[in-house]
């Protein structure tokens, strides 16, 4: 009885043991990304590390409901969502934990992850995007939008479209302009931009693109990757419409263009800590990076990393300045900014 109670608590010792580690083998990543090129990486990961990834799909807004949600029961290791905007709001919400990771801050810049304490880094980007000025050669001079200070210039009055202004491509974007211009000049180029409007803020990127293509408007602001998708688009419209259109990456000879990230937190209550880290850790590899650049026409975040994508060839972004503005510092102006577009009457 002795040996067969001995062998029992043998086996279930062994049990747990194996049970704990089928657990360790386990991320559970709630991702704002929703680009079917991204699978092929998941996969990767798994194989390479034996990791298996549970995934929550949903987009940035519902992601943060379910973890406000969800509180401390949440299962979420990993969060994934796109621009610094969104990472800062969730981060003010008290949703992440800071982490740290030696490889991490060797790989990617400083000014492309949250401020650093002695705890680490609440979140950091793995793959960026610039946003540019798309204009019509046929009504604008590209020395007329150099800068992104140009579009409250008078000369594009009745020329400029925008998405809303308090997207958070255009709030993080601005709040760069802010942090470099200073309160009072900051808002006054908002309101520069507000009057050379050519109607009021409406649709996406692709749609500003559009409509400088169409004539609607002059000038628009974008994302790079909205660029790629309509260069290598199998649609004769949207493949058109590039024709038509010209892009300049703003302020090469001041501060540089302005990028953002698409970025990674580790959840507040992670139980998975230690895979939390491998996963992000791997975003940063070149593996990873190439399918950020290649499956959905991203910058690779690494520093030095290039990779060919003929797409961002084709636009003129295989070696541009970027701006330095730390996005941890430039998430802070956020609220500042937005009741900045109130004030000015930008939707």
């Amino acid at each position: 009885m002795k040996k067969l109670a001995s062998l029992t608590l043998i086996l279930a010792a062994s049990a747990a043991a194996l049970n704990a580690q089928a657990q360790d083998k386990v991320l559970n990543l709630y991702s704002a990304r929703h680009y079917q090129t991204d699978e092929a990486m998941y996969d990767n990961f798994t194989k390479t590390t034996g990791i298996k990834i549970n995934r929550v799909d949903a987009d940035d807004a519902g992601i943060v409901a379910r973890l406000r949600a969800e509180g401390a029961a949440s299962p979420a290791d990993v969060i994934l969502l796109v621009d610094a905007a969104r990472m800062a709001s969730a981060d003010s919400q008290g949703l992440f934990q800071p982490f740290k990771s030696a490889k991490l801050d060797a790989a990617i810049p400083a000014n492309l992850r949250a401020d650093a304490t002695k705890d680490g880094v609440t979140w950091t980007g793995f793959s960026t995007r610039a946003r540019v000025i798309v204009y019509d050669p046929l009504r604008v001079k590209a020395a007329d939008v150099a800068t992104y200070e140009q579009l409250a210039d008078p000369k594009l009055k009745g020329l400029v479209c925008t998405r809303s202004g308090s997207h958070p491509y255009n709030l993080s974007l601005f709040a760069t302009v802010v942090e470099r211009l200073g309160d009072a000049k900051g808002e006054a180029w908002l309101k520069g931009v507000v009057d050379n409007m050519a109607r009021a803020p409406k649709g996406g990127d692709t749609d500003q693109v559009k409509a400088v293509a169409s004539g609607e408007c002059g000038v628009a602001l974008t994302n790079t990757y909205y660029l790629a998708r309509l260069i290598k688009s199998d649609k004769p419209d949207e493949r058109s419409a590039m024709e038509k259109v010209r892009v300049v990456f703003p302020n090469q000879g001041t501060t540089g263009t302005h990028v953002n990230i698409a970025g990674a937190a580790m959840a507040k209550h992670a139980k998975n800590h230690d895979n939390a880290i491998v996963f992000m850790e791997f975003l940063a590899s070149p593996f990873a990076q190439d399918y950020f650049a290649n499956g959905n026409n991203e910058f690779p975040a690494v520093k030095g990393l290039k990779v060919a994508n003929p797409a961002i060839t084709a636009m003129g972004g295989d070696n541009f300045k970027a701006e330095q503005i730390p996005l941890g510092v430039v998430a802070k102006n956020m609220t500042k900014v937005q009741q900045m577009l109130d004030r000015v009457g930008y939707k």
